[in-house]
């Protein structure tokens, strides 16, 4: 198969895939899976939010094998949305950064919430939150993979993933003092760590 043939298989992979961008696969994003199967004959089973439908859709592309789903990358489960307990948020920011399709809205040392049309439920912003105030909520009841996630919204969660990749990398564009990132990183550090310490003092 020649590079073009297999750029072009990526592209349909790619297309197939939920766009939950949860990284779940070992892979930095849904992309760089599909690339990985179509430039590396990676297994096609590694998609736990697409369930093993998911894997079939992949198989069939691929010209692969239907294999069952790996469940070392997680299990095939209900849809589910981040929800943010606004008694416990200290507007940190950082749910903001790790969110691939800016579904959480906030601001610095503000109350943050989840707009629920944008969570494709990737988890991305439950382990980064240093109080612990992102749950996760069935919204699939018992329907998963597939069953729980249509193609209208795979769509739309990549269109906004790739706004929200583009709006990360503006600002690299712009030539900035070698010693800014170090002073935004402790600005950053510092406002946390304020906020923490006022998180632990209201739950004393």
């Amino acid at each position: 198969m020649t590079e073009d043939a297999q750029a072009a298989l990526a592209a349909r992979l790619d297309a197939a895939l939920p766009q939950t961008q949860c990284t779940r696969c070992g892979y930095p994003d849904c992309a760089a899976y599909a690339r990985a199967i179509a430039f590396e004959q990676a297994a096609v089973n590694r998609c736990p939010p697409g369930g093993q439908a998911g894997v079939v859709r992949l198989a069939a592309i691929a010209g692969a094998a239907v294999l069952p789903l790996d469940t070392g990358c997680g299990a095939e489960a209900p849809r589910q949305m981040a929800v943010i307990d606004p008694a416990w948020c200290i507007g940190c920011t950082l749910c903001l950064d790790a969110c691939p399709t800016d579904a959480i809205l906030g601001a610095n040392k503000r109350m943050h919430t989840v707009i629920e049309a944008h969570c494709t439920g990737c988890e991305l912003c439950v382990p980064v939150c240093p109080v612990d105030c992102i749950s996760l909520e069935n919204t699939s009841g018992d329907r998963t993979g597939w069953a729980a996630w249509s193609q209208q919204q795979a769509d739309a969660a990549l269109r906004r993933y790739r706004v929200h990749g583009a709006r990360k990398a503006g600002p690299a564009l712009v030539a900035a003092p070698a010693e800014a990132p170090a002073d935004d990183t402790q600005r950053k550090r510092s406002a946390v760590e304020a906020a923490l310490a006022r998180a632990r003092a209201k739950r004393a």
